[in-house]
């Protein structure tokens, strides 16, 4: 996988566009003048988060005895209920459930918001890979990141621009890629483990 492709995959899994109601929906209690400053908080803290999975992920993987195999099966599967929910949102609203009231700290904006589950399944597959190429992986964070905080910062001026139903035909273009990305990390996995090429 090159550093592009995998700057891409995380993006596609950070979920910005399917993000932009959520976050609106958790500031609606945040004084205007304090929004931007909580969403810059959040997005480095999930940064942060993501950081550590990706330099100590072969310290976890060693750490649970977890083999290369395991991760990509198992990051499959994580990533095709993803884009599951993306696709066909629950009834309750969001990827993430209902919103809560007052101001957020990391939980649900950081993580699962940004850093969730299936980003980190991911850096984890990423490190286990290809151990020796941390700094493309870095990279790739980096540039996932950074087109995902140039979106979510201007959430509220896309939210009135695009609209909320041209958001969520793109986020669920999005969730179909992720299922499809899913599916071949799923096979991938499963042929390592038969010992046989797809």
């Amino acid at each position: 996988m090159t550093t592009l492709s995998a700057g891409i995959l995380l993006f596609l899994i950070m979920d910005p566009l399917g993000n932009i109601p959520f976050f609106l929906s958790l500031l609606k209690h945040v004084p205007p003048k304090r929004r931007r400053w909580v969403m810059i908080r959040e997005l480095l803290i999930a940064l942060g988060v993501l950081l550590g999975f990706l330099i100590g992920g072969q310290h976890i993987l060693k750490l649970l005895q977890l083999k290369q195999e395991s991760i990509s099966i198992a990051g499959g599967i994580v990533l095709f209920l993803i884009g599951i929910r993306m696709v066909f949102p629950p009834p309750e609203g969001g990827i993430f459930g209902k919103a809560g009231e007052g101001e957020p700290f990391i939980v649900p904006m950081a993580i699962p918001g940004v850093a969730g589950p299936s980003a980190m399944a991911a850096l984890l597959l990423l490190t286990n890979t290809s151990p020796g190429r941390t700094a493309d992986w870095a990279i790739a964070l980096l540039l996932a990141w950074l087109a995902t905080s140039l979106i979510l910062l201007s959430s509220t001026y896309l939210f009135r621009w695009l609209g909320e139903s041209v958001l969520t035909a793109l986020e669920r273009v999005m969730g179909m890629l992720l299922i499809a990305l899913s599916v071949q990390m799923f096979m991938g996995g499963v042929a390592a483990f038969l010992h046989m090429q797809v």
